[in-house]
């Protein structure tokens, strides 16, 4: 049997040839992470509503539903939605051009098929467009090739972002996909409250904040063009810098990241 060909580190994804799957899986993956809000009991942080990957895309992990637990995966190696329960059920989903309003016709019927009930508020967020899942007829791009390049450079990044985790003794969230963003990230905290956030954290009061330091990767957007490393602190609520003294700034698309934070050998 022949070796398979090597591939890239972290192979190009640049925004323009792949920005309408983009677009389109950015929704679909907001369908799957609604299921996840609507399921999983509350964690601080909303950290029960992320994705995680995996060794072939990105799942929900296991949700209750009554006695049973569901999970749901993206699987970008064989280009499916893949839907299990713990009583052995199963569904698919196959991931290809279609339009966001199809596909979730078509899942919420998998939801069905498998007894899971969750109230899904049927519209996107954090971003511009928000036109509601069942009218969006727009939206309908799928190019399994830049999805699975997706795919590769996030199963990069987060293999760097635990090890840039594993080094610290502090909380410290897990490596996780937000949905919402389309970005992956990873948080330290380094205990003392952060200083009250001038506009206001959307969904999360001061009293929780603390003072800490996030990085991670960004899909990209029509502003930045490309995907970015991000880095964002919140300093102490003395001024001091939080963990990592990460900087009080947010690096995109080629801009500056603090060499502390990604380990020599993994920097692309």
């Amino acid at each position: 049997m022949s070796e398979p060909a090597p591939q890239e580190e972290w192979p190009p994804l640049p925004f323009d040839e792949w920005k309408d799957t983009l677009a389109t899986l950015h929704r679909w993956t907001q369908m799957v992470g609604k299921t996840r809000l609507a399921l999983a009991p509350m964690t601080n942080h909303w950290w029960q509503v992320t994705l995680y990957l995996t060794a072939r895309g990105l799942t929900t992990s296991p949700m209750p539903v009554g006695q049973r637990t569901v999970e749901i995966e993206f699987d970008f190696l064989d280009h499916v939605l893949a839907a299990r329960t713990s009583d052995g059920a199963s569904r698919r989903m196959r991931l290809a051009p279609r339009s966001v309003a199809d596909f979730h016709r078509e899942y919420r019927t998998l939801l069905r098929s498998l007894d899971v009930e969750a109230k899904i508020w049927p519209v996107p967020v954090e971003m511009p467009e928000a036109v509601p899942f069942t009218d969006d007829v727009v939206h309908a791009s799928y190019d399994a090739g830049a999805a699975h390049r997706c795919f590769r450079v996030l199963a990069q990044a987060d293999r760097v972002l635990k090890e840039f985790r594993g080094g610290f003794l502090g909380k410290c969230s897990p490596v996780h996909f937000w949905w919402g963003g389309f970005d992956l990230s990873c948080t330290r905290f380094s205990g003392p409250r952060a200083p009250p956030h001038p506009g206001g954290i959307p969904n999360v009061a001061d009293r929780v904040t603390r003072g800490g330091g996030s990085a991670g990767l960004g899909s990209g957007s029509a502003r930045t063009r490309s995907r970015g490393h991000q880095i964002a602190g919140a300093a102490n609520s003395d001024g001091s810098p939080s963990a990592c003294n990460m900087p009080r700034a947010r690096s995109r698309a080629g801009g500056p990241v603090d060499p502390r934070c990604v380990p020599a050998r993994h920097r692309p």
